[in-house]
């Protein structure tokens, strides 16, 4: 064998491994996209359906917010309608609640005083007439703060 028939063989040789080493890598590359395909076609069969269920998801928040909305507006009407009544209520019933009130307070004082006029010995609203009373009740006007 000469020098030219052993460079040829180890350039056959070495152009076999190459083309071995192609091939290998060709066919793991049709695998992966074979892989990857399958993939592709199960993320989709699924991704179908739960697109189609956040859809119907989504309308029925909508429906919920508009139901809220509603019931927001509502509110907001019997709130004006009781802020309305109220005031009503204080303008109608205010000043006569205030004189009755004023009348009340006017009619325990004086039975206070009466109590105190009374002769000694005798009870009103069990107790003795004769023991001191608090001052407030006695009709003695309290200063705060003004020495």
């Amino acid at each position: 064998m000469s020098g030219g028939e052993v460079a040829g063989i180890l350039v056959a040789v070495f152009w076999a491994i190459l083309v071995s080493f192609i091939a290998l890598v060709l066919v793991r590359l049709a695998q992966t996209l074979k892989a990857a395909t399958k993939l592709v076609a199960d993320v989709t069969e699924q991704a179908v359906p739960l697109l189609a269920d956040a859809s119907a998801t989504v309308r029925s928040a909508h429906t919920q917010l508009a139901r809220v909305d509603s019931i927001a507006a509502d509110v907001q009407e019997v709130t004006a309608n009781a802020s309305a009544l109220s005031s009503t209520v204080s303008s109608a019933f205010g000043g006569p609640l205030v004189k009755v009130a004023a009348f009340g307070y006017g009619v325990r004082r004086a039975m206070g005083r009466r109590a105190v006029s009374e002769p000694e010995g005798s009870v009103f609203a069990g107790k003795a007439v004769g023991s001191p009373l608090p001052s407030a009740r006695a009709g003695r006007r309290r200063t705060r703060g003004k020495g």
